[in-house]
């Protein structure tokens, strides 16, 4: 698909238009495999797999990234805060996985798992398992780290083969977009499907004042954002604080994630004037380098971009690692309780 067609897609998606109208009937077609697929589900005729350990889903209903990496590696600083031992199952996008699960920890290569879980487990140190079908993930990852007590499956709210104790929606500005279904809109599942989980986290990118939406029923709704850390030279030890970027007029900044401008936002909002910006497809692979043509002295890119760009031996890039932060001071604790209540305690 080409940028322009990409670009009138997307606004169309948030908007709505005559070609999202022309494509209703395709989207009742991924309404009636939806429902079709819930019901096999909900009357036992497919079964789902039910670990001995509980289990988080982290999701979206929202096609393309909304921040769940982000979330994901923040519920298992939080759960093991809280006395588990998290394990972290993937799909592994874009990854030829095989057969069997593969399972790693510490620094792996985004080449064999797959840029996010590459980056959750460096962020975290905590086990991490990729296979499409996450059940054979979880049982792999359960064998290799008999002591996890808790699983946290990175995606995976639509593989309904996986049962979960706690569902968690992450989404962004976008809301719903025009709340249609793929194709016409951006929705992998009706809206009404946010009022089941248990929680919607909706990702500000920089921090929003004000109180979160609270109700007497309904999933709990939280306010997540960004904050930038010290900026580290790929390839190198050297450290910079961000305001050391700030003021200097030859700083570029690229992105190979779900939403660029997310990121570029975040790094304005730290004071950094950005001479230029390169949005790339999320997943970008960096088998060559698109930065040839950058003008500029300093490239900042994100962190699930730099686990993949140590060998273009580019001296000008540094990565610019997030951590989020939460308008709930509560939520974890919520999600421990919420987790003990529901399955046995910690073995």
């Amino acid at each position: 698909m080409t940028s322009k067609r990409a670009s009138l897609l997307a606004r169309q998606w948030q908007l709505g238009g005559w070609l999202s109208t022309a494509l209703l009937p395709l989207s009742a077609l991924t309404a009636r495999a939806v429902a079709r697929k819930r019901a096999r589900y909900a009357s036992g005729e497919a079964a789902a797999y039910r670990a001995p350990v509980p289990v988080v889903v982290i999701g979206n209903i929202y096609v393309g990234g909304t921040g769940k990496t982000p979330m994901v590696i923040a519920t298992v600083e939080g759960l093991r805060a809280r006395g588990y031992t998290p394990g972290v199952v993937s799909r592994g996008y874009g990854v030829k996985v095989g057969p069997h699960p593969r399972v790693g920890l510490g620094d792996l290569e985004a080449a064999r798992f797959g840029d996010e879980p590459a980056l959750i487990a460096r962020a975290t140190g905590a086990p991490v398992s990729i296979h499409p079908r996450r059940p054979l993930a979880v049982q792999a990852l359960l064998q290799a780290h008999p002591q996890v007590d808790v699983i946290v499956s990175d995606d995976g709210l639509q593989h309904l083969a996986l049962a979960r104790d706690v569902e968690i929606v992450v989404q962004d500005q976008r809301g719903i977009g025009n709340g249609r279904l793929l194709p016409a809109g951006p929705l992998r599942e009706p809206a009404s499907r946010l009022a089941e989980v248990d929680a919607v986290v909706t990702n500000t990118g920089i921090p929003a004042p004000g109180p979160d939406a609270r109700g007497a029923s309904g999933p709990r709704q939280v306010r997540m954002w960004l904050e930038p850390g010290d900026a580290r030279l790929i390839g190198g030890h050297a450290t910079r604080p961000l305001s050391e970027f700030a003021g200097q007029p030859r700083i570029a900044a690229a992105a190979g994630i779900g939403n660029p401008e997310r990121f570029f936002a975040t790094l304005r909002a730290a004071g950094i004037t950005l001479a230029d910006t390169l949005a790339l497809p999320d997943h970008y692979d960096y088998a060559t380098s698109p930065f040839q043509d950058m003008k500029a002295d300093a490239i900042l890119v994100t962190s699930k971009d730099a686990i993949k760009c140590g060998a273009l031996n580019e001296a000008r890039l540094w990565e610019v690692p997030v951590r989020a932060a939460f308008s709930d001071a509560g939520l974890f604790d919520w999600l421990a309780q919420t987790l003990r209540a529901r399955t046995p305690a910690p073995r």
